[in-house]
């Protein structure tokens, strides 16, 4: 099955504040395997997208994860 590059881009965007869900909340919701949001989301960080690393939610982000994700959330 193909997914659009709109609902891509919408998938990855739910990853980050202030929704921050993990992969596995994404899955149950969304109906996409955890292996493709996996490999969206490497790719996109593949390509210099600022993308939490963790599958947890921020609690258990990085202080790496938690910047990445403050940088995005200032620009929208």
């Amino acid at each position: 099955m193909g997914y659009s590059p709109e609902r891509k881009v919408a998938v990855l965007k739910r990853m980050l504040a202030p929704d921050t869900m993990t992969i596995r909340q994404l899955s149950n919701e969304e109906g996409i395997s955890l292996g493709t949001q996996h490999k969206w989301r490497d790719e996109a960080r593949d390509k210099g997208q600022l993308l939490p690393d963790a599958d947890a939610g921020p609690e258990g982000w990085s202080s790496r994860d938690k910047f990445a994700a403050e940088l995005i959330s200032m620009q929208n």
